[in-house]
């Protein structure tokens, strides 16, 4: 996406006054501007929103352009955006009080070079996702840091035509999410001291489901040891401690070229959704996964069979030998019985 030849630059330092500046320039932006921050920390008490097309929000680097929300007072988020073809790049956002920032039914949304962390370390009170584009269209997150997310530091949620790249996944509950998504490339990634590495999920009660066309390639998996700090009830609090990639009722998933180790559970599970639902239309198997070419390292040496019931099921079936790659069986009955 290029900016219009005459396309504004709005510049803004952090001050005392920084939050309504930089709002009022997020309000009165046209399409085509340019809301540039400048290095230095802008401590901000209430959420930002943009919602206007063909608009690029950039720092002067990660590390250098600091949006922190530690004080923050309002707002569901740090940053929510709801607009079309819009780039955020090169600064982060830290402490958000709930999501650091999330983007809802847009077409067109890059996140390029954007960190977003809890600077307290893996904590139950922080927000729930880093970056948290959920029902969009063409989404393409590159070179980005997610850090200390309660729910999922990188996640794509009911939307289509992904890319996560380059990008790198830490100390959060799951570190990578592709939730009730189609066609999703994740690759050249490292997911380390998460919980879970990287999910592939499916869940009922959405208005987009049946989650397909998956690949997982070139990724780093490793070391995802971090004890589950998800607050009570969230779907992911079921994740074991020590699990490097699960797959949870998608269909044609590839996982591929992956180096996965390390992980004190379990490197790679493919289950059914185990919990009740009234959804009919749902699907809960994992159909068409194909896993191949993969790297493994050490797991299973250290289970965590205190969350949900897939370590122990592991643990159980394999008899304490756990194995790289788990599937746990189930299918349905129609499969049973005609093949």
């Amino acid at each position: 996406m290029s900016a219009p030849v005459f396309a504004a630059v709005q510049i803004i330092q952090p001050s005392l006054n920084a939050y309504e500046e930089i709002q009022e320039a997020l309000i009165l932006a046209e399409p085509g501007d340019i809301i540039r921050l400048t290095s230095g920390t802008y401590n901000l008490e209430d959420s930002l929103s943009l919602d206007v097309d063909n608009v690029q929000i950039e720092g002067e680097g990660m590390n250098q352009t600091i949006l922190d929300f530690k004080n923050q007072k309002s707002g569901a988020q740090g940053l929510s955006v709801t607009s079309d073809n819009v780039t955020l790049q090169d600064f982060s956002v830290q402490d958000a009080k709930g999501d650091a920032i999330k983007v809802k039914g847009v077409t067109n949304i890059k996140f390029l070079r954007v960190k977003t962390e809890w600077t307290d370390g893996p904590k139950s009170e922080n927000g729930a996702y880093g970056l948290y584009p959920v029902e969009s269209k063409n989404v393409l997150i590159d070179g980005c840091i997610a850090i200390g997310a309660s729910d999922a530091g990188i996640y794509v949620g009911q939307s289509q035509n992904i890319i996560v790249r380059n990008s790198r996944a830490e100390f959060n509950v799951a570190g990578i999410e592709i939730e009730n998504s189609y066609y999703a490339d994740v690759y050249d990634n490292v997911a380390t001291n998460n919980t879970g590495g990287i999910l592939v999920f499916d869940l009922p009660s959405l208005p987009q489901q049946g989650g397909h066309h998956v690949r997982v390639f070139n990724n780093k998996s490793v070391g995802n040891n971090t004890d589950n700090f998800a607050p009570e009830g969230n779907i992911v609090g079921e994740v074991p401690r020590g699990t490097g990639i699960i797959i949870q009722a998608n269909s044609d998933v590839e996982i591929f070229d992956n180096i996965i180790g390390d992980n004190d559970t379990v490197n790679i599970a493919v289950v059914t959704y185990g919990n009740d639902t009234d959804d009919e239309e749902y699907y809960p198997h994992p159909k068409s996964i194909q896993i191949h070419g993969n790297e493994f390292g050490p797991t299973g040496y250290n289970p965590d069979t205190s969350k949900g019931e897939l370590a122990q099921i592991l643990f159980d079936l394999s008899g304490g030998d756990m194995p790289d790659i788990f599937w746990d069986g189930l299918v349905p009955l129609s499969q049973l019985v005609f093949g």
